[in-house]
């Protein structure tokens, strides 16, 4: 069987678990709430077997970057050493239409819903990590403010990468090289994007995840587990920027 008929198994049977029928008066329903009520049974599902008391308490991690700059993979790091509710917009996307359309209604839905199911997940004191490309301030504001109202503390963790290892990284997904990778994104929509990329408001890490993410990997579990960066010499920041990441608009 090839990897992209693979693929498209494992994203209709996603779709097929979760789905339920429409009810028939679809039109006087909010959407947006209908929209919780499904996304919310997919992420109960991972919840159950996550700890409620976590180490360093609730926490709302954001990540940010173009796609294919390796944003799910260093989720999938960060999950194996922390106790994450990941919240990954495509793969909640495909939750809601398993041939989704990409339209601004379609993307505002989608957004609102996993807005109020972070806010609602943080108030039972999980530690959450929202997986999207969060490009601009219009994305990322709504989230400080779900922390502020919480009460919680709150990181964004920018990815980036050489636009040629992306074109690369994309052309395989395309290809169904990675089955469990729920992004339609190819070349194309990186392209399409870039333009609109505004830099982040305030202190995040930055990382280039075409070198080793092992070091950042250990700064946000830091972080997230004591609410203090690790305590580096400067010898270690130069070489942390040496390998990739650093800290960006830090208060000294």
């Amino acid at each position: 069987m090839s990897p992209s008929m693979l693929t498209m198994m494992n994203r209709r049977a996603f779709r097929n678990e979760f789905a339920r029928r429409e009810p028939k008066d679809q039109a006087r329903r909010d959407p947006v709430l209908d929209a919780v009520a499904l996304l919310r049974r997919v992420l109960q599902r991972d919840a159950e077997i996550l700890p409620t008391n976590s180490a360093g308490g609730p926490f709302l991690l954001v990540l940010t970057g173009l796609p294919g700059t390796g944003k799910s993979h260093l989720s999938k790091r960060l999950q194996r050493r922390l106790p994450l509710l990941v919240l990954e917009s495509d793969r909640l996307r495909k939750a809601l239409a398993y041939s989704p359309k990409y339209t601004p209604a379609e993307s505002a839905r989608l957004f609102s819903a996993c807005h109020l199911l972070i806010e609602e997940f943080l108030g039972q004191g999980r530690q959450i990590l929202f997986d999207a490309t969060n490009l601009t301030e219009k994305f990322r504001q709504p989230l400080r403010n779900i922390a502020a109202r919480r009460g919680v503390r709150f990181l964004v963790v920018r990815c980036t990468a050489p636009a040629d290892l992306v074109r690369r990284r994309l052309a395989d997904r395309g290809a169904g090289a990675h089955p469990s990778d729920y992004s339609d994104a190819g070349w194309r929509i990186y392209s399409r994007m870039h333009p609109y990329e505004e830099a982040v408001e305030g202190r995040y890490l930055n990382v280039d995840t075409s070198l080793d993410i092992l070091g950042v990997v250990e700064e946000v579990v830091s972080v997230v587990k004591s609410g203090l960066p690790r305590r580096a010499s400067l010898d270690d920041r130069i070489e942390a920027v040496s390998r990739g990441w650093s800290w960006v608009n830090e208060r000294r």
